[in-house]
């Protein structure tokens, strides 16, 4: 399979410079080693991978003999399988100046966040690996924009077909996945059954210690069904048979894994009657899909959820944007008790850039109206927009535009 180049690298490699072990987490399967073995291509890294179990009882055994055995610079893959490694690593990396010498990759758990931040606090950088983004699968360089501004969106529009919604629900159906690509549609069906039996429902029992496995695989599902919606724990435990406070313990597990995210509201001192509750999203669109029982990209795009989807990857596209990226950057989503909403807040540069999202490739400008509601927060209100199904950039009003989605 051709190797399809990442927007993390470029972050990576920088980090590699400035750190003396630097991690990658993320999900299963999100191509975590995938990247990192590819770097690490005729630079003489020696790679060794924690799943070959007689090299995990040595590394767990005898932690100074393994690192005689495979000497940094190196790759150590699923390290989370050897925690009596962090140790040496500490060890190692203050004998030495040399920076870059431990590249480790890792499968999210509570557990592996812990280990390296206590045994290698000041000494490694922690980078977030999410699926394929829609700008990786085509190929386009790692072009984050700067700016929302119409002149901005026009140059962005020169390089890119025109939007179509075809091809967006494509991307939503079908998911980021690596090893999924090209695979037909019962093919992709027995992956996903694999993966969350393989992975989340082990991972759920082996580093969470969840026993109601029948339990936990009714609330993945009920999240899947709630996804773009405000969280409410009730009703997801009641959709798994079981408590409210079990319901937020497990979505927290499955933010731990890489599968959710709770996108927290827009807060600060000047707004006055906001709500606290967060929303929630799924990291990959496509395990969404399937948990729903959508079948193919055509029952999704048509079926009455499309909207929470077209939602749900706009979201999960700008929080790859924004991990990935050079600046910082805040994502939230506005909602007041008088009901008034603003589906995301982008903060960068001191400015909030509001946005809705729509399927529709005309909507109505007045969806904007709750933007002017940010004045109140004391912060500048830079460029924004409706992000849709328009084919190309079209002005609104002086400050915001409809926006294609494909030009995320």
């Amino acid at each position: 399979m051709t190797y399809i180049h990442r927007s993390l690298e470029r972050k990576f490699l920088k980090m590699s410079h400035a750190f003396k072990v630097v991690m990658v987490t993320g999900a299963r399967q999100v191509g975590k080693s995938t990247m990192l073995k590819h770097l690490a291509q005729d630079s003489g890294r020696t790679y060794v991978s924690m799943d070959d179990g007689d090299v995990r009882e040595l590394a767990n055994r005898d932690p100074k003999l393994f690192f005689q055995m495979y000497q940094p610079p190196v790759l150590i893959d699923e390290v989370q399988k050897a925690p009596a490694l962090f140790e040496q690593i500490k060890i190692l990396c203050d004998e030495s100046e040399e920076r870059g010498r431990f590249w480790l990759t890792g499968s999210q758990s509570k557990k592996l966040m812990k280990q390296a931040g206590d045994s290698l606090a000041g000494r490694i950088g922690i980078l977030k690996m999410y699926s394929l983004s829609a700008k990786e699968l085509e190929g386009r360089p790692d072009d984050i924009p700067d700016s929302y501004s119409l002149s901005s969106l026009l140059q962005r529009k020169k390089a890119l077909p025109d939007n179509n919604i075809l091809d967006v629900y494509s991307r939503i159906w079908e998911g980021g996945m690596p090893d999924m690509i090209s695979m037909d549609a019962e093919i992709r069906r027995e992956y996903w059954n694999s993966y969350i039996d393989a992975y989340l429902m082990r991972d759920a029992v082996d580093d969470n210690g969840i026993l109601d496995t029948e339990g936990f695989r009714k609330f993945l599902r009920a999240c899947a069904a709630f996804s773009g919606e405000l969280v409410n724990y009730n009703d997801l435990g009641s959709a798994a048979g079981v408590s409210g406070s079990t319901a937020k313990e497990w979505a927290k597990v499955l933010q731990t894994m890489g599968i959710i995210f709770l996108l927290e509201p827009y807060y600060n001192n000047e707004l006055k009657r906001m709500i606290k509750t967060p929303k929630l999203y799924f990291c990959d669109t496509g395990l969404c899909a399937f948990l729903s029982s959508w079948t193919s990209r055509d029952t999704l795009l048509n079926g009455a959820a499309s909207g929470h989807y077209l939602e749900n990857y706009v979201v999960s596209e700008m929080l790859r944007n924004s991990s990935y990226g050079e600046k910082k950057v805040n994502l939230n989503f506005y909602r007041d008790t008088n009901q008034k909403e603003i589906d995301l807040v982008l903060e960068m540069d001191g400015q909030l850039h509001p946005f809705e999202i729509k399927r529709a490739a005309s909507p109505d400008p007045k969806a904007i109206r709750a933007f002017s509601l940010l004045a109140k927060s004391g912060k500048e209100i830079g460029s924004g927009g409706i992000i849709c199904m328009a084919a190309k950039p079209f002005p609104i009003n002086a400050d915001n535009n409809l926006i294609p989605v494909n030009l995320l």
